[in-house]
């Protein structure tokens, strides 16, 4: 205890810090022993709380460092700060869209691992502004823990997506068998190891800037975690539902920081036209297992199929024609770029409010003009609930492929009393023909022999 006031610079009456009463030593009567007792309770109260400090109190974040390649400061050495931005920002957004380009054509599994790699920058760049600013505490196994609850989430969120999406691969593997059998149990078997071990670190006077930290780390966590599980999900709907808000996002951020507005004149309609003719983008990520890979490969649905749309008769004199063709995906997309456009911004808005709040310009400096990974993704994350949540509500319908993966994993039994069932239920739709073999009173009482 009394290094920990030592450490708060508690200062007696004299200016110098007090040391502790020597064991065995009179404090001088009731009287001063209680206004002893009652003077420890204001410097508990006055140096543990963290509730006594105000937005002006909070320590400032040194700024990060400049990471410009000295290649381009010497080319951009001669123009001012300004233009010197435009341009760095400029070269460095055509590179990443580059490298996008090229990982898309890399196929939907490296999507994934980018999707992966880019949520733990996030949670690196969260996190460390935490400790940047509480490391005078020197807070227990605040970074250990936290790293330790983004593994448990992941393997919480990525396990059901391999049960999902991968169950032929796993009934050939009897190891991944008993992860997936058992996987919720040991999910929260690992969490609550982590509850645990954090409950035993509390530190007396510690306590309240402890929890506000646990709640910092699982707040983090709901914003990078089970966002960046939604863009997986949508990826495994075709890839076109991953591409176009991602583009949508991305165009409108351009255009804002263009022409400082948020409605940007990028046809992202026309994108989706293109994009509708290709199999590659439209299908469901599915993985064979037959090839060990995953594959883009099936017959386009109605949404991809082009529908002839007649038009009011407004429109008929205007444009003289009766009707156009569209891809039903393209009306889709107009709900998209509009999110996009207008309340997809409201993420940035909040992450501008977290770094006000913290006195930062940005999360990191990882990317020369741009910030961190964060400040490029913040919107994004906004418009993966969006789209994932659109998808399940109006586009989603069942997936013949997942209920397929579901009755392999039966027992034959169950297999076989299935079959039956469904022969008996196309035979009463018209669908199949009863035949003598399976024709019985007892299963068809309508069935004439």
């Amino acid at each position: 205890m009394w290094e920990l006031r030592h450490r708060g610079g508690c200062p007696s009456p004299g200016g110098a810090v007090a040391p502790p009463p020597r064991e065995g030593e009179a404090a001088g009567g009731d009287h001063e022993t209680e206004s002893t007792s009652d003077k420890e309770t204001d410097i508990d109260d006055r140096y543990g709380d963290l509730d006594s400090r105000t937005d002006s109190d909070i320590p400032d974040i040194p700024p990060s460092s400049d990471r410009t390649p000295e290649i381009l400061k010497r080319a951009l050495s001669g123009l001012s700060s300004r233009w010197k931005n435009w341009w760095i920002r400029g070269i460095l957004t055509l590179t990443m869209i580059s490298l996008f380009f090229l990982v898309i054509y890399m196929g939907s599994f490296m999507l994934m691992l980018l999707v992966l790699g880019i949520q733990v920058k996030c949670f690196h760049e969260i996190i460390t502004i935490g400790y940047r600013v509480y490391r005078s505490y020197d807070l227990p196994w605040f970074r250990t823990l936290s790293w330790y609850f983004l593994l448990c989430v992941n393997y919480f969120f990525y396990g059901e997506t391999v049960a999902d999406y991968f169950a032929t691969f796993v009934q050939r593997e009897e190891q991944l068998q008993f992860l997936i059998r058992y996987h919720r149990f040991i999910s929260f078997a690992l969490y609550l190891a982590g509850f645990c071990m954090f409950v035993l670190s509390l530190v007396k006077k510690h306590y309240r800037l402890q929890f506000y930290m646990f709640a910092w780390t699982h707040v983090t966590l709901l914003i990078t975690v089970t966002q960046s599980h939604l863009v997986i999900q949508n990826l495994f709907e075709g890839m076109i539902w991953f591409l176009v808000p991602i583009s949508s996002v991305i165009c409108n951020d351009i255009t804002a920081y263009l022409f400082g507005f948020f409605f940007g004149r990028t046809p992202l309609i026309k994108a989706a036209y293109v994009l509708s003719k290709y199999q590659y983008f439209v299908c469901p990520v599915e993985y064979r297992s037959d090839i060990n890979s995953f594959v883009t490969e099936c017959e386009p649905s109605e949404l991809f199929q082009l529908q002839s749309y007649s038009l009011p008769p407004s429109l008929k004199a205007v444009l003289r024609q009766e009707a156009v063709s569209l891809y039903p995906f393209q009306i889709h997309s107009i709900a998209l770029s509009t999110f996009a456009s207008l309340i997809g911004p409201f993420g940035g808005f909040f992450a501008s409010g977290f770094k006000r709040a913290f006195k930062i310009k940005d999360f990191a400096n990882t990317i020369p003009g741009h910030g961190g990974i964060m400040d490029r993704f913040d919107c994004q994350y906004l418009m993966a609930t969006f789209v994932h949540v659109y998808i399940t509500s109006f586009i989603r319908g069942p997936n013949p492929s997942k209920v397929l993966q579901q009755l392999l994993v039966l027992q034959p039994e169950q297999q076989l009393n299935i079959y039956k069932t469904l022969k008996i239920h196309l035979i009463e739709k018209g669908i199949l023909q009863p035949t003598l073999k399976n024709c019985s009173c007892a299963w068809f009482p309508r069935c004439r022999l």
